[in-house]
């Protein structure tokens, strides 16, 4: 073994151990072999071998110093710089996400704030100031409380009760028809307001003067007052072409109503109607609404009147009362509704009319002072009836307006006319109705004169008429004192 180790080895084996090799090395040089061995280590080593000492170290190439020191320099400054830049980027984040929750949180909370207290105040000022209602929005800028109007005009608004002689021209009874005429007493109601302190009242024409059944003028009139007492009333006159009638009490001190201006009325204006519907047991009725529209010509009986059109409510028994504006002043006179009975609909609902005060105003005036209405032409033709196509084939006779019956001395009985003559032309133009006789004449003035042709017997007869002013006085009609109302 000895030999074939130190044939493999380049060095010898005393070389590396020395001495102390040998195990049979005596204790007493142990330490001298020692002190040897380690002069040895610090003086030499051997080829396969790499080791360094502190000594090395500082025997080193400064190259590879120089590097190692750049490497560690390089190595800070990255250090610094990306703790710089973790600082600066955290501080970024950090301001970004406060300014986020500033205006994210506590900005949108605020507009929210302000949008809800906006709207809070919004909604409070709207419950506070509620929307004007119908009646507001269609009052007058100068107008009163309906209530207030009411109490003002309640004094000055009557019931009219007329009672009328009606004389059928056959009766009927157990017996059979009877020739001898049995007079009958009709009653008819309706309302007026007071207009002087001293008692003149006005109303409706047809409240005081029958038509429908040609009962004439009523044999008997009676106010009722707001205060229930019932009072005795004179007929001062009445005219049935604009349907209006002055009536007189014995009465003073009494509280007359404040005439308006009916010129000054818009289509939507509010307006109030005071009377009687269907008796006095519903006296003093107060409805309101508002003018549906102005200057109606509307054909009422055969006469063309210009009435005001509403839809307060209006009823039989109204007639002649009061239409007030929202100022409480009377501004019409309540005169018709139109019911079914005009129309072949089922039902007419919010059709009134009344006549405008200041066309009433001149009648009035006329009616106190002069028993009729001055400067209207008349034909003096009292009553007519019209010939229709189907009654003339009937009968063989022409279409026209026949004659009823005719104001004596009048200018159609001056002229030659006789009761049952037909008329079928005036100026030229032919006429069928009452209403058409009577438009074409109040193209005219009282003293004109017109031709006019009559079918009497079968045989057309031309004359000469010349219009007169229309005094259309009832013979039980009495004038008293005489003097201007407006």
């Amino acid at each position: 073994m000895k030999d074939n180790y130190n044939n493999d080895d380049n060095y010898r084996s005393d070389e590396l151990f020395g001495e102390n090799s040998s195990h049979e090395t005596n204790a007493s040089h142990a330490g001298e072999s020692r002190s040897e061995y380690s002069a040895v280590n610090e003086k030499r080593y051997d080829s396969n071998s790499y080791t360094f000492d502190s000594k090395d170290l500082n025997n080193s190439n400064p190259k590879l110093k120089f590097s190692m020191v750049l490497k560690c320099t390089v190595a800070v400054l990255t250090l610094v710089v990306v703790s710089v830049g973790v600082v600066k980027v955290y501080k970024f984040l950090n301001a970004s996400k406060n300014e986020l929750i500033e205006f994210s949180g506590d900005n949108l909370k605020s507009v929210a704030r302000n949008i809800t207290e906006s709207q809070e105040e919004k909604e409070s000022d709207s419950e506070d100031k509620e929307l004007p209602s119908l009646i507001e929005l269609a009052a007058r800028s100068d107008a009163k409380p309906i209530p207030d109007i009411v109490d003002s005009i309640m004094p000055s608004v009557v019931g009219v009760a007329s009672s009328f002689e009606y004389t059928p021209r056959q009766t009927f009874s157990i017996w059979g028809w009877s020739e001898e005429p049995q007079t009958e007493l009709i009653r008819k109601t309706g309302t007026g307001f007071i207009i002087t302190d001293d008692g003149y009242i006005v109303t409706n024409a047809h409240v005081v003067y029958d038509e429908t059944y040609d009962s004439g003028e009523a044999v008997d009139v009676k106010v009722l007052f707001s205060d229930e007492t019932e009072h005795e009333a004179n007929i001062i006159a009445f005219d049935p072409e604009t349907d209006i009638a002055v009536l007189k009490v014995d009465e003073t001190k009494l509280k007359p109503a404040v005439l308006g201006d009916s010129d000054e009325l818009r289509v939507g204006e509010l307006v109030i109607a005071v009377g009687n519907p269907l008796g006095f047991d519903l006296f003093g009725t107060v409805t309101s609404g508002i003018v549906s529209a102005l200057n109606r010509k509307i054909d009422i009986n055969e006469k063309k009147m210009n009435l005001i059109q509403t839809d307060a409510a209006i009823n039989n028994g109204n007639s002649g009362g009061p239409l007030l504006n929202s100022c409480g002043q009377v501004i019409g006179i309540n005169s018709a509704k139109m019911s079914s009975s005009y129309s072949n609909s089922a039902s007419i609902e919010g059709l009134c009319f009344a006549i405008p005060i200041k066309e009433a105003k001149v009648i009035i005036d006329d009616l106190i002072n002069y028993s009729y209405v001055t400067g209207r032409p008349s034909h003096g033709i009292v009553s007519t009836r019209d010939i229709t196509e189907a009654e003339s084939r009937y009968w063989n006779v022409p279409v026209g307006v026949y004659v009823m019956s005719l104001q004596d001395g009048g200018a159609a009985a001056v002229a030659g006319v006789q009761v049952g003559d037909i008329i079928i032309d005036i100026d030229g133009k032919a006429v069928s109705t009452a209403q058409e006789l009577n438009d074409i004449k109040n193209e005219f003035k009282a003293g004109d004169t017109v031709s006019i042709t009559v079918s009497r017997k079968g045989q057309d007869i031309r004359m000469k008429l010349t219009l007169q002013e229309d005094k259309f006085i009832p013979q039980s009609q009495k004038q008293t004192n005489k003097r201007s109302m407006f």
